[in-house]
């Protein structure tokens, strides 16, 4: 299990820089937009990626879980992966990390913005929806691909609530840094560390 989470991280460093790099382009174009424009925008892709979250991480429990899932028991463990595995995990990633980011660069309006909480309905739904959706039809490469986007676009749109002042060249390198950390190690504990934690080696 230790080989192949540092298999996993490895591998997936250099796609989770190219999403850091795509969230700098959205930071250019879309730096000076108001507060509630990059709100209304992180509330969009924070419970995407929720969903895309749940999707996967039930998924690639069930793909890597041999033997059924029976009876209410099973269903209760096949579920509690997906909700923990990707709404908490989410909240870290697109939430508390950049939150921390803010802090250490003292951005004006910064706060933590916790999004099953803010917007309890639409969030938790979504990740009940990504888990019923993957119990019936589960597979990982897609969602995985589009989670990783979508996690660097939510905790950027994060971030840029919390702006208030220009961004000099210093700014723009803790962002990347702190982009690429809120997505590499939490999307690759919720797609893939979190829920092979529970696969038995039997299985």
């Amino acid at each position: 299990m230790f080989n192949l989470i540092i298999k996993e991280l490895g591998e997936h460093m250099p796609f989770t820089a190219l999403g850091a790099i795509f969230g700098m382009v959205l930071l250019i174009i879309f730096n000076g937009i108001s507060f509630s424009e990059s709100y209304s925008i992180f509330y969009t892709l924070h419970p995407i990626h929720v969903f895309l979250s749940a999707f996967t991480t039930t998924s690639m429990y069930l793909l890597h879980k041999k033997g059924s899932i029976n009876g209410y028991k099973g269903f209760l463990t096949l579920f509690l992966i997906g909700y923990v595995g990707s709404l908490f995990i989410a909240t870290i990633s697109d939430s508390l990390i950049p939150y921390i980011g803010e802090i250490i660069l003292d951005l004006p309006n910064r706060g933590a913005h916790i999004g099953f909480i803010e917007e309890f309905w639409l969030v938790n739904l979504l990740a009940i929806f990504g888990i019923v959706l993957a119990y019936f039809k589960p597979f990982t490469k897609i969602p995985h691909s589009g989670h990783v986007f979508l996690s660097t676009a939510a905790s950027l749109f994060h971030i840029i609530m919390a702006l208030g002042t220009g961004l000099n060249f210093l700014m723009y390198f803790e962002i990347f840094v702190f982009l690429f950390i809120a997505v590499w190690i939490p999307c690759c504990t919720s797609d893939i560390i979190f829920p092979l934690i529970f696969v038995k080696e039997k299985d």
